[in-house]
């Protein structure tokens, strides 16, 4: 952002040292322009402001929601890397097919 309030800087020395006139149409033109430039600089500093606030309160509540999921699943699972066990895979209670289906299967592989 220091970079946007060194370039506004700049632009409004160029524009003094070029003594424009106020009461000319292209003086108050490029003055205007000088000054909508400025705030909208300051608006998007604003804005980058409140996005990195944020961004660091999500980051809170996204570890409590962590946290939470731990209490009350049991699970403690990191997402980035997720793996799943050989429990979940475990058919031998399966009670929705016929068992002779699934060593068929297996037996196929």
């Amino acid at each position: 952002m220091d970079y946007l309030y060194q370039q506004i800087s700049y632009l409004k020395g160029l524009a003094e040292g070029m003594e424009l006139e106020t009461l000319s149409k292209e003086g108050r033109v490029l003055v205007q322009i000088l000054d909508t430039m400025d705030e909208m600089v300051k608006a998007i500093d604003d804005l980058y402001d409140a996005h990195s606030d944020l961004e660091e309160y999500v980051t809170f509540v996204d570890e409590d929601l962590a946290d939470i999921e731990d209490e009350i699943f049991g699970i403690e699972d990191d997402y980035d890397g997720f793996e799943l066990e050989d429990e979940f895979f475990a058919f031998e209670d399966c009670d929705c097919c016929d068992d002779e289906e699934l060593e068929d299967e297996e037996d196929s592989e």
